[in-house]
């Protein structure tokens, strides 16, 4: 049977209409959470989130990309890439994410920090605005031994 280490969470924005800026081509650091995983060798860890977006353009995306061991982004820490193309909507809606990350090296803490950043089509960027909520969390765990 697998045993408890942590759980972490890290909330940018609680409620709809927060942070209510653009989403931009450069990625944007939504959470950041820092899980004790105590030097444990293999662990899971669990990753989930939700952000809000509204568009009034057609074929509008954006990518979400969780990076292992930084609070900056750098594209050789990436172990998710999410992208969604937004729902055409005068309201905001929710999208949610789940990741695991498998491979993580034993460490006594792991630092996973979330970026959402757009996309284009056809050459063109296309961007919708961040409206909220914004939340990020992990749990970790270690796995049951054989």
């Amino acid at each position: 049977m697998g045993s408890f280490l942590d759980l972490r969470s890290s909330m940018n924005a609680g409620s709809t209409g927060f942070p209510g800026t653009p989403i931009s081509a450069t990625p944007a650091l939504f959470g950041v959470i820092g899980l004790q995983t105590n030097n444990v060798v293999n662990k899971v860890i669990t990753l989930t989130g939700m952000v809000g977006v509204s568009s009034f353009v057609i074929g509008s995306t954006f990518a979400i990309q969780i990076c292992r061991g930084t609070t900056v982004y750098n594209p050789a820490n990436v172990i998710y890439t999410a992208v969604q193309h937004i729902r055409l909507s005068v309201f905001s809606d929710t999208y949610t994410f789940t990741a695991q990350d498998l491979l993580a090296p034993a460490a006594a803490e792991t630092i996973y920090s979330s970026f959402i950043f757009g996309g284009s089509l056809l050459g063109l960027l296309f961007t919708g605005e961040r409206t909220g909520p914004e939340v990020f969390w992990g749990i970790a765990s270690q796995s049951a031994p054989g």
